[in-house]
């Protein structure tokens, strides 16, 4: 039976990675495929959510019924959220942002030669934490890909952040995570305590996270 638990809300929301330039030819990336991002989208719409879907460069067709609004890099990518915030009731930044960039690309091609080539790599615009700063009232949820201390990261991240939930997942554990099907993630609150979502395909951990997104709004609702 389909539900229609997220109509009047607009969502926004990231998915994939970013590439940065090195050159006109270069550039440097992460292994996200944007697949449990797109999974998000997908759900939130049939779920009669207006979904507003800010993608970095992935072979993924556009879910149904979605905005898609597709950038290469980091700096595109905060531009793209920040103009679409005004109208967004809930964030959710499932994108992995590449966090270093060249500041200044070459024009020409970086020719191969036998010396070391050395690069200035400056910080990434803080997209999440731009928008945490700016969330009014707002739901907040961002994304940890971890390789260690998963909950305790997944935590920082919510405090820094000014997140609502982080949803934390370890990247290194084979056959979850980034490139694949299946995730297992880790919810943590911040009204405390933590949610452990068990392995499932990526479409069912996103039924799950958008459950979890509803249960913080009704909560909010009812504190007003």
């Amino acid at each position: 039976m389909s539900r229609h638990d997220l109509e009047g809300e607009t969502l926004l929301l990231t998915a994939g990675p970013t590439q940065e330039a090195l050159d006109p030819v270069r550039y440097i990336t992460n292994r996200s495929s944007g697949k449990m991002g797109y999974a998000l989208a997908a759900a939130a719409a049939r779920r009669g959510a207006r979904v507003i879907l800010v993608s970095g460069p992935t072979h993924l067709p556009p879910p149904p019924e979605v905005e898609l609004i597709r950038i290469r890099t980091a700096v595109e990518m905060r531009e793209a959220v920040m103009s679409h915030l005004e109208p967004a009731t809930i964030v959710i930044k499932s994108a992995a942002v590449a966090d270093y960039h060249v500041k200044e690309v070459p024009q020409q091609k970086t020719k191969k030669t036998a010396a070391r080539w050395t690069i200035d790599l400056d910080p990434t615009p803080d997209i999440l934490a731009e928008v945490g700063r700016n969330k009014g009232s707002r739901l907040l949820v961002g994304f940890a890909a971890e390789t260690q201390n998963l909950v305790a990261e997944g935590r920082r991240k919510l405090e820094t952040k000014n997140c609502d939930m982080v949803v934390a997942n370890l990247v290194s554990q084979e056959g979850t995570g980034f490139e694949s099907d299946e995730n297992e993630v880790v919810l943590v609150m911040r009204a405390g305590g933590n949610v452990a979502l068990p392995r499932n395909s990526k479409s069912v951990i996103a039924e799950q996270i958008l459950d979890h997104v509803l249960k913080l709004r009704l909560a909010r609702h009812e504190a007003s």
